[in-house]
């Protein structure tokens, strides 16, 4: 448990009391932190949201108004666990995976209902989705010869899609409903831009990662 020989923690060649119970127990403290914690949360906000959001149809402004702070909470808590994370060293392979699937998670639930409440374009939908889904697949496709690093028109388009539905969630009239059109459009720019750049960013890393694969293997080559 503390990491130190057996001799040292109770005589030659006796283990250390616990020492299994303790090992366990680290690996949950490693698990339940709270970072991951507050993932988990946004992920059992997921269908707590839909719920709220389809109750009487999904058009009774009061219901709307809780799924929107449910929505809400989960964007919030996408903005602290990973800062959390990162700050104190909290990062686990947990958290690496479930992170993002949170993330697309409650986006994919707010756009699905919205859409099929005839609110929202399936076509906007469709692009967005299309494209969280596309990064996320791309990532992995180039993980072994590099990360591409979240980029400040990634984070603005969070952002522009998170308010976007936020408002169209919370079934807004008048100017507020013109508003939130407009942030829709915005966010949608946004999110096939930043697309296409990482498309970029995901070539060229590709591209560089063989041109060092062939070069180590000429090296090689030219000591054998």
């Amino acid at each position: 448990m503390t990491g130190v020989p057996a001799s040292a923690a109770g005589g030659a060649g006796r283990p250390a009391p616990g020492g299994k119970l303790g090992a366990a127990a680290v690996n949950q403290a490693s698990l339940w932190n709270i970072a991951n914690i507050l993932t988990m949360v946004r992920l059992l906000l997921v269908p707590g949201f839909v719920v709220l959001m389809l109750q009487h149809g999904g058009y009774d402004p009061v219901w709307r108004a809780w799924a929107w702070a449910a929505f809400a909470v989960a964007m919030i808590t996408d903005v602290f666990d990973g800062h959390l994370a990162r700050t104190y060293n909290l990062v686990t392979d947990f958290g690496k995976i479930a992170d993002p699937i949170a993330d697309k998670a409650i986006m994919a639930a707010g756009l699905l209902c919205l859409s099929a409440l005839e609110e929202l374009p399936w076509w906007v939908t469709g692009v967005i989705l299309f494209r969280e889904l596309g990064i996320t697949l791309m990532r992995f496709w180039v993980i072994r010869h590099g990360v591409i690093p979240a980029s400040r028109g990634g984070k603005m388009k969070t952002l522009a899609q998170g308010t976007a539905v936020g408002m169209y969630v919370l079934a807004l009239t008048g100017p507020l409903a013109t508003l939130r059109f407009w942030v829709m459009a915005v966010a949608v720019v946004l999110t096939v831009a930043t697309g296409l750049d990482y498309v970029r960013q995901a070539v060229v890393l590709r591209r560089r990662g063989l041109a060092a694969q062939r070069t180590a293997g000429a090296r090689e080559g030219g000591h054998a």
